[in-house]
């Protein structure tokens, strides 16, 4: 799913929404250390309490934000798999009795507690619901005559959350004059930090896509690969840490763990265009292999070959055909993202800026030069220009 897609889609959980209602909640409850349900409950969703409905949406907004490849993937169901995912959250959207989508969700959770433990009791929650999204109004005309058509797609929206122990507290009796030891033994339901969810099917451009599914990951940049094969019966994928790691190490690969800061900074710079000049596109920009040798030409890099580079990405990620998304691979552009450490002192600088840094040699000395437009301020103290000995 596109940003947009996940982000129209999670304006939509409120109540009192025309365009998204839920018609079915399913909650099931796993103790710690255990492969089997202790409870479940299912019921319409507008049955519950104002409240709770309020603090279940809440719930899955959470599993909904973050950003694309570091905590939202979405990802693609493998190919003949045995008792697919895809097939059962399939089924379960097209049933028709409410015993049937049950039916469908429990084999999601065997799923879940085969061959794994939590360590936690968890809470885990589906909901059935209806997603309308308006078509895009083309012409003046079309606002006149369409306007009430709209997309219409069922969904499936899963969250996990795990559970704490109750604080014991002391209490003082206004009425009886007398301290209490408030005993709880309810444990709570942490609604603040879902473990993992998902959305099926995608929905890209109010159109579902039942080929993928939009994977959500407790903590950024740490993907559950039990959770993604083995319950999903999705392909993995690299999140965007590791896209901009193994980037890294195929421009060593091919032009050297040695690189000016010109170079480098050219690099980010011819990057950065790409990204700017694709900004318009529905699709993220990407790079493959010989886009990543020309970037590498522009920015100066010499000698190099294309079978060189393809033989980079080949030892690296095992792919010779494999498309960085160019976003993942630059860092933060206009802030302050890069660090550049030494023994002295640290420094942070963005990409756009990294061009007015030098690594130098003065009297046999290596110097870090930083050109800079205005006087220096240390310490209240405005800075003198030296002169180099």
């Amino acid at each position: 799913m596109k940003k947009k897609d996940i982000d129209h889609f999670r304006r939509q959980l409120k109540l009192h929404n025309d365009l998204f209602h839920i018609n079915t909640i399913f909650n099931v409850y796993v103790m710690k250390e255990s492969d089997e349900i202790y409870h479940s409950e299912i019921g319409p969703f507008e049955l519950l309490e104002e409240e709770q409905k309020e603090l279940f949406l809440a719930n899955f907004k959470k599993v909904l934000s973050g950003k694309i490849d570091e905590k939202l993937f979405s990802l693609k169901f493998q190919a003949d798999v045995e008792n697919s995912s895809q097939l059962i959250l399939h089924q379960g959207l097209t049933s028709v009795h409410l015993d049937d989508w049950k039916e469908q969700m429990l084999l999601i959770v065997e799923k879940m507690l085969k061959e794994r433990y939590y360590e936690h009791d968890v809470v885990i929650t589906f909901i059935k619901g209806e997603y309308l999204r308006p078509m895009n109004r083309k012409s003046k005309e079309y606002e006149e005559h369409e306007q009430d058509t709209t997309f219409q797609n069922q969904f499936n929206l899963c969250r996990v959350n795990k559970t704490q122990e109750p604080k014991n507290e002391l209490l003082f009796d206004y009425v009886e004059k007398e301290f209490k030891y408030d005993v709880k033994v309810d444990p709570i339901i942490n609604l603040k930090t879902p473990i993992t969810g998902f959305l099926f099917p995608c929905i890209i451009d109010g159109v579902s896509d039942v080929n993928h599914v939009l994977y959500s990951t407790g903590k950024a940049n740490e993907m559950d690969e039990y959770f993604i094969e083995e319950v999903l019966n999705a392909e993995g994928t690299l999140t965007a840490v590791e896209d901009k790691i193994v980037f890294e190490e195929i421009v060593k690969k091919v032009a050297g763990n040695q690189m000016s800061t010109t170079t480098l900074s050219n690099v980010y710079e011819e990057i950065h265009r790409v990204i700017e000049e694709n900004e318009d596109e529905e699709e993220t920009p990407t790079l493959d292999y010989k886009d990543v040798e020309n970037v590498l030409k522009i920015s100066g890099v010499e000698n190099i070959e294309t079978e060189e580079v393809e033989t980079a990405f080949q030892t690296v990620i095992d792919d010779k055909h494999y498309e960085f998304k160019a976003n993942n691979v630059l860092p933060k552009y206009s802030s302050k993202s890069i660090k550049i450490k030494t023994k002295v002192a640290d420094i942070s600088v963005s990409p756009e800026d990294l061009k007015y840094v030098r690594q130098v040699i003065v009297d046999g000395k290596q110097c870090l030069l930083i050109e800079v437009e205005e006087n220096t301020i240390i310490e209240g103290f405005e800075m003198i220009p030296e002169k180099l000995s």
